[in-house]
């Protein structure tokens, strides 16, 4: 299943909005990358950038962030993040004329949990994406070709709350990356699943926040929710 057509970047900014109205000074965000070209060839994957749309609404967006909360971007190494992270960071610099530290490289923003990718190709074009993601977030596809997905959910968690510990009020971490890294936060972090909820949108986001003393997750889609990550996960 080929992802839809969807921008979610007005959704996003709206989550972010909302969360600055309520009082929250700082925030984690993990957004996939903008819209982008589609091939046939998996090798080819990461070197597959966004369309001349994708970059018209990655500036777009990072006109659109707050003046209030000065961004600090990461992304995965896949050229279509680092593309998304790089044209927002100019967008927000021509709204604000601020400049913002270089855009960081993070392995918990790729595609770190799959391990055999071969198998897991041909695996998913036999049954499908959507049937695909199900089978993974019921623990039956073997560990030697996909990761624990609760695992996987709990490690991008984890970093995005280390990411949210390093800056400071009137900061923002924005974290660029893919479709498969939020569809676990989705499934089991705020019990978003795909099936009822959708695909994940180009851009669309999900934002880790604390208040008092505790973190929380929300997007578009969600209430806020008490995230909660075993020790043994996040050290």
């Amino acid at each position: 299943m080929r992802p839809k057509d969807v921008m979610r970047h007005k959704e996003t900014l709206e989550t972010i909005t909302r969360l600055m109205d309520d009082g929250i000074e700082k925030m984690a965000v993990i957004m996939r990358h903008s819209h982008r070209h589609f091939g046939e060839d998996s090798a080819r994957e990461p070197f597959l950038g966004l369309t001349e749309k994708g970059k018209a609404h990655a500036f777009e967006l990072g006109t659109w962030l707050p003046l209030a909360l000065q961004p600090h971007f990461f992304s995965s190494f896949f050229g279509r993040c680092i593309e998304t992270a790089f044209v927002m960071d100019k967008g927000y610099i021509k709204a604000h004329d601020i400049f913002s530290d270089h855009n960081i490289l993070a392995e918990e923003l790729a595609p770190f949990y799959v391990k055999d990718l071969t198998k897991a190709i041909a695996l998913m074009s036999q049954v499908g994406t959507p049937a695909f993601l199900r089978s993974w977030f019921n623990f039956e596809i073997d560990d030697t070709i996909m990761c624990n997905p609760e695992e996987t959910a709990n490690t991008i968690a984890g970093f995005l709350v280390d990411r949210l510990n390093s800056i400071s009020p009137g900061e923002m971490a924005v974290c660029v990356s893919h479709d498969w890294n939020l569809f676990p936060l989705k499934e089991f972090k705020l019990g978003l699943s795909h099936e009822e909820h959708g695909t994940v949108g180009f851009m669309e986001g999900l934002v880790v926040y604390e208040k008092g003393g505790k973190h929380y997750m929300k997007n578009y889609q969600s209430n806020p929710v008490l995230l909660q990550i075993p020790r043994d996960d996040h050290p």
